[in-house]
């Protein structure tokens, strides 16, 4: 009995601590990109899921891991995504950015670092043939190129295992795109993750629920913590 009592009052605190924040764990140097969930800097990770649409309704099958690295220069995301049907885009190119990716399948990273002025942020994407496009995103002065002129360097790497139905994405952001202050343990952002999925009626899906068809509802991003 005394047991049960103790672990049911840690229940609290460990869905405190999972709701959502995701935690960025530190990595001792930077590595080469493999979209692998299985390559030594992923090994032990934990992640968050994201497993609804922006509505908050169920996306079933879609359930998709997301972890996070860190080192002093850069920061790392992994997707792990497993899909029922692929939207891809006939005619990929990976050597140059393309805009309105989010036409087809992809996964996204939206990422602010200003708490003051929390309608602007970054937004990466990554479809699962290695395309990306990187925006500077205000949603209070909107430009007309949309922010897709702005360039992070950021780099990414796609794979996809048909035979189990999943792709995965990595991405490499360096933190001066993103924010003035130096990396440390204990900074904090502001984020949600998404993915785009599949021909039509696509399922959109989104770690922290917007409450809105549209991503771009920062007031209700969820927080990342580097550890």
């Amino acid at each position: 009995m005394k047991l049960i009592l103790l672990f049911s009052a840690f229940l609290p605190a460990l869905a405190a601590a999972d709701a959502g924040v995701i935690v960025s764990h530190r990595f001792k140097s930077d590595f080469d990109l493999t979209a692998d969930p299985h390559a030594k800097p992923w090994k032990g990770v934990r992640g968050v899921f994201a497993d609804k649409g922006p509505m908050g309704q169920p996306a079933p099958g879609h359930r998709t891991e997301i972890r996070s690295r860190w080192t002093d220069g850069n920061l790392y995301f992994l997707f792990i995504c497993p899909y029922a049907k692929l939207n891809l885009k006939p005619d990929p190119v990976t050597n140059a950015e393309t805009n309105h990716l989010w036409d087809w399948d992809v996964a996204e990273v939206f990422i602010g670092s200003d708490f003051q002025h929390i309608r602007r942020y970054k937004e990466f994407e990554v479809s699962p043939q290695g395309e990306w496009v990187d925006l500077d995103i205000d949603r209070d002065f909107v430009q007309p190129d949309g922010g897709v002129k702005w360039n992070s360097g950021f780099e990414s790497k796609a794979r996809i295992d048909a035979a189990k139905k999943i792709w995965y994405a990595e991405m490499k952001i360096p933190f001066a795109a993103i924010d003035k202050r130096k990396p440390a343990e204990g900074v904090e952002y502001r984020i949600n993750l998404y993915r785009c999925q599949g021909p039509e009626p696509r399922v959109f899906i989104a770690w922290q629920a917007t409450g809105e068809k549209s991503f771009h509802v920062p007031e209700k991003f969820g927080s990342m913590k580097l550890e």
